[in-house]
């Protein structure tokens, strides 16, 4: 009797009227090619249009009558399949973060498709060591820039992956052509593997507190019992090699190991590093790969062929059959909260995975996030701490410039007086400055520029922001006041919105140095394909003196010739309209400050602010992530805000503003009376009409995370019975940032 003779499918479709499994016959040719997590296609709906599905369980009798009960029509074999895991961890999250079963499908589905073309891989290699010295030595004085960059690389390691010589050393396909041309590198094609020729290299000697952490997790692994792990380690303290340390041992142990990294974290030194240890076992991972390449990197995974992936969020996702470790680098980033539904966290769904694998976790940054030293002060994490630098290299120094005191003494611009002078010194040194403007919203703050005072909410500690309407509004909870024309504090007239961007920082550069070559870089300098590489590229070969930018300058990038970095505005950030705030500026001055001095020149950091004194610039210009945590952990438990307490934003758009916003009221008071939560709001979203479709939000704060999930499956269950046409409501558990 074979208890497959009917399967419950999970429908493609997001749409939560239709979140729910189906019944249909399988049929007798594919009782032995079906299994939990096959993709099939089935008639659904009246007309019985083919639609792909997800097997999600077996059963021997029908829920209903047989007769009605339709067949599945194909498996599809040019998809991947599920495992019976990655259901659960679907389940899991479209449980803990509110969506389609369909969505959370396809959040951990590997890759749609499999292209059948044969990827090429190609590598650069050594042609001759002692002609790549001559090389060398004939043009180290020469402007040949990218050309020695390279050659220096080899030296390094005989053989690197193009597409890690092209996107991370920034050489150009001129520059390699040429060098290939001259005899110095070959440049051969290998079907889907690395070079076997590579020489592995040994780990180094690590020092007491990288082995401190490395025998732990050993020692916990020998038990039976994989922990969880947090590693706070400064700025070239070796974490990086304590995490290959581990996967090594979790290797030896014959399992797999996933390293998430940011994507713009991705260096070429990192990954030549986990290719120099572990050879062609190594997959990564990034956005610009085909669907062919991902396909060969999940099936090799999924084969066996593989022991490790490195790559950005959703690598989290890679079908190892028998993992052994997670690593999170740089574990604070933002970018592993999805902004899409479902709206998980890599590192809470990382914990998930590794739980259900028996498996270790280990995170670590020189700044982490509050979330993660919250678990470890609670002893959900092991805590160790990496305090010592094996390279002996010191930071930059740090000024904070007072930007009142800068108006006071009669400068309008947006570069202090002290920023100027050191701008000057390295121009005439011909070493290079990055100027950083601390910016990411459309809606500034307020504040006073003669004083510092900032316009906030008396109901939530966050600014106000400023609208086109001439009010002040708190995105939390919709208080609303006019726009002022004087400082209440003061009495000054100099207090609007701070809106300096960064063509008029250019702008103001190029006048005060006439003669220096000044690059921009930002959202509109990088649209086309490969400018944000060619941007690096340039700023990398000493074709340009200065570089502007927001925070994709700051971050993952290692300029030797860099010795002083200016951040324009530090406030920008400090008074975002979210509870995070003071965390975010604090990780994106600590990153700002490691950009310059990376070289053997000393390197200087400028920090201009209006709140020289505020908590967060302070600690930031201290490098003292502890201080800035017991201060900004003060703040989250007096307002119960997130790790402390939690909270859930439910968003909903409509097309019809009043029906919307009736709507989403009568959710805040049905929540109100039947629940014992404070819910905050409703108000207009922070973007409050997008493509004509009007958005409103409301928070619901609780200690209890599981109080929430239970909040947001009532809103669920009841959203059919009660939602209007062409409204849609999404959930944000612990939201980064306004919606």
């Amino acid at each position: 009797m074979d208890n497959k003779r009917f399967a419950k499918i999970i429908i493609n479709i997001s749409h939560e009227n239709v979140d729910r499994p189906y019944t249909y016959k399988v049929p007798k040719d594919l009782l032995d090619k079906t299994d939990i997590g096959s993709v099939v296609n089935v008639p659904f709906g009246k007309g019985d249009t083919l639609r792909k599905g997800v097997i999600i369980g077996f059963s021997f009798n029908a829920d209903f009558d047989e007769s009605k009960i339709k067949e599945i029509a194909s498996i599809e074999e040019k998809d991947l399949s599920f495992s019976d895991s990655r259901i659960r961890l679907a389940a899991w999250i479209k449980k803990n973060y509110g969506s389609t079963f369909s969505a959370a499908l396809k959040t951990v589905l590997p890759v749609k498709r499999k292209v059948n073309t044969p990827v090429k891989k190609a590598i650069v290699r050594v042609a001759t060591v002692e002609k790549i010295k001559e090389e060398i030595n004939a043009i180290e004085k020469s402007n040949k820039v990218a050309r020695l960059r390279l050659l220096y690389a080899l030296l390094e390691d005989d053989l690197i992956p193009r597409e890690i010589a092209v996107n991370k050393l920034h050489i150009s396909d001129p520059t390699i052509k040429k060098l290939c041309e001259d005899g110095f590198i070959r440049v051969e094609e290998v079907s889907g593997k690395d070079d076997k020729d590579r020489v592995l290299k040994k780990p180094p000697v690590l020092n007491k507190e990288q082995s401190a952490v490395i025998e732990a997790v050993k020692k916990d692994f020998d038990e039976g019992h994989p922990g969880k792990y947090l590693v706070h380690g400064i700025t070239g303290s070796g974490k990086t090699e304590v995490y290959m340390s581990i996967i090594g041992d979790v290797i030896k142990r014959g399992k797999q190991a996933i390293v998430l990294i940011p994507e713009i974290a991705l260096t070429f030194q990192t990954l030549m590093r986990f290719y120099d240890r572990f050879g062609d076992r190594v997959l990564v991972m990034n956005s610009t790969l085909s669907d062919g390449e991902k396909y060969l990197c999940f099936e090799k995974a999924k084969n066996g062929e593989a022991d490790i992936v490195i790559g950005p969020r959703s690598a989290l996702f890679t079908p190892f059959k028998d993992l052994g470790v997670i690593v999170i680098d740089e574990e604070h980033e933002g970018t592993y909260k999805s902004e899409t539904v479902p709206k998980y966290h890599a590192r809470e769904t990382a914990e998930e995975l590794a739980r259900m694998n028996g498996a270790a976790l280990v995170v670590g940054s020189a700044t982490p996030s509050v979330d993660a030293y919250y678990k470890a002060s609670k002893g959900e994490y092991r805590l160790f701490e990496l305090n010592t630098r094996p390279t002996g290299n010191s930071l930059a120094n740090v000024h904070i410039a007072d930007l009142r005191e800068e108006l006071r003494k009669g400068n309008k611009t947006i570069i202090s007086g002290i920023l100027q002078s050191m701008i000057e010194d390295r121009l005439s040194k011909g070493e290079q400055t990055m100027l950083f403007i601390n910016r990411r919203g459309l809606a500034g703050f307020v504040s006073c520029r003669a004083c510092g005072f900032v316009v906030k909410c008396p109901h939530c500690d966050v600014s106000l922001s400023l609208h086109k309407n001439n009010t002040l509004t708190c995105h939390y909870c919709g208080y609303t006041i006019p726009k002022m024309t004087l400082c209440p504090e003061c009495g000054s007239k100099y207090i609007s919105g701070f809106k300096a961007g960064t063509e008029q920082v250019e702008e103001t550069v190029k006048k005060m140095y006439p003669k220096a070559r000044v690059l921009r870089m930002d959202a509109d300098t990088t649209k086309q394909k490969d400018s944000y590489e060619k941007i690096l590229s340039s700023f990398l070969n000493k074709e340009a003196d200065i570089l502007i930018g927001t925070q994709m300058i700051v971050k993952g990038h290692d300029f030797k010739n860099v010795t002083l970095v200016g951040v324009l505005a530090a406030d920008q950030t400090l008074f975002d309209a979210d509870y995070k705030a003071s965390e975010r500026t604090f990780d994106l001055l600590t990153q700002a400050a490691g950009r310059a001095g990376r070289g053997d020149i000393p390197g200087d950091v400028v920090i201009q602010t209006y709140k020289p004194d505020h908590y967060a610039i302070v600690h930031a210009a201290a490098q003292d992530y502890k201080a800035f945590y017991e201060e900004e952990i003060e703040y989250r438990d007096l307002l119960n805000y997130p790790p402390v307490g939690h909270m859930l934003s439910v968003l909903v758009t409509g097309k019809d503003e009043e029906e919307t916003g009736k709507f989403t009221d009568q959710m805040c008071k049905a929540l109100k009376k039947y629940f014992d939560s404070t819910v905050i709001g409703p108000a207009p979203a922070f973007i409050s009409k997008l493509n004509d479709v009007f958005r409103f939000v409301f928070y619901i704060k609780n200690s209890d995370y599981d109080k929430l999930v239970e909040i947001k499956d009532y809103l669920e269950d009841n959203l059919s019975r009660i939602k209007k046409k062409n409204t849609l409501v999404f959930f944000d558990f612990d939201p980064y940032g306004m919606q």
